[in-house]
This record gives structure tokens, sequence and C-alpha cells, in this order.
């Protein structure tokens, strides 16, 4: 069953790229990027790790596979990193609190619960992002300093 969620979310990214006008030719590594990513999200969350940990590490797969992909093929970090991030981003949270906010009477404690929700699941995004971006920057600038 988790394979079949891999597959959505490769075809998934793939119609992402389409939209964004990606160059056909980085399309397949997109889509690889984010089923990859969405596929280790969801096997972590099938064998109960903590939500949080599972979305950042996901998301720094996502990011660091971009990485290598970008290098590889001499391309913008950004034409596998958005559409990579897609399966992961935390709509539904934001569906959550949207319904909630309108649904309930009492101030509005499950739109509030699933603010922070999705706050830090969008957190934990940008975390594994910075923390990858900083480690590639930093790595690439000691590499050309020892070169010269």
């Amino acid at each position: 069953m988790i394979f079949v969620h891999a597959i959505g979310s490769y075809c998934a990214v793939i119609a992402f790229c389409i939209i964004l006008c990606v160059p056909k030719k980085y399309l397949n590594l997109s889509g690889i990027v984010g089923a990859v990513g969405w596929l280790i999200y969801t096997w972590m969350t099938d064998h109960s790790f903590n939500e949080m940990l599972n979305m950042f590490l996901a998301a720094l797969i996502v990011s660091v596979m971009s990485h290598i992909f970008a290098r590889w093929k001499k391309a913008p970090v950004t034409l596998f990193l958005i559409p990579g991030l897609l399966p992961l981003v935390p709509g539904i949270g934001m569906y959550r609190m949207v319904y909630y906010f309108l649904l309930e009477d009492n101030g509005g404690s499950m739109a509030s619960y699933y603010f922070v929700y999705t706050l830090q699941m969008a957190g934990m995004i940008a975390i594994a992002i910075f923390i990858t971006d900083t480690f590639f920057k930093a790595f690439f600038r000691l590499k050309n300093t020892a070169a010269k």
C-alpha cells in the first residue's frame, strides 16, 4: 500500500512540474524526489515515529536529494526542491484549521490546535531546508578554499 502512495505522489509531482513549466529532462528526477520524500514520511508514520520528526527527516532527505540532483544535472536546486516538497506540504492542517474556525463556537480550541500543528509542520520543512543549504554552502566553500 505504501508504494501506491509513492506512485501517487510521483504522478502528482510530475503534474505539478508540468504546471510550473519545469523542463522535460528534469521531470523524472523531480518526481523521484517527491516520491522518496513521501515514501519516507509514510513509512515513518506507519512505524509510530513522532510526526514532527517524520516531517523533518522527509524534508531533509528531499532537500539533500534536490541539492545532489541539482549539482549532478547542473540545474537550479529549486527545480527539484519545490516540486519535491509538494507531497509534504501540510495542507490538511490548514483545511482543518479553517473548518474548525468556522464551525466551532467555543473559542476555536481545535482551530488553534490545527494552526499550531500546521506551523510546526511547516517549520520542520523550513528547518530541514535551512540545515541542508547551510551544509552544502559550507562544504563547497571549504572545498573551494582548499583547492586554492
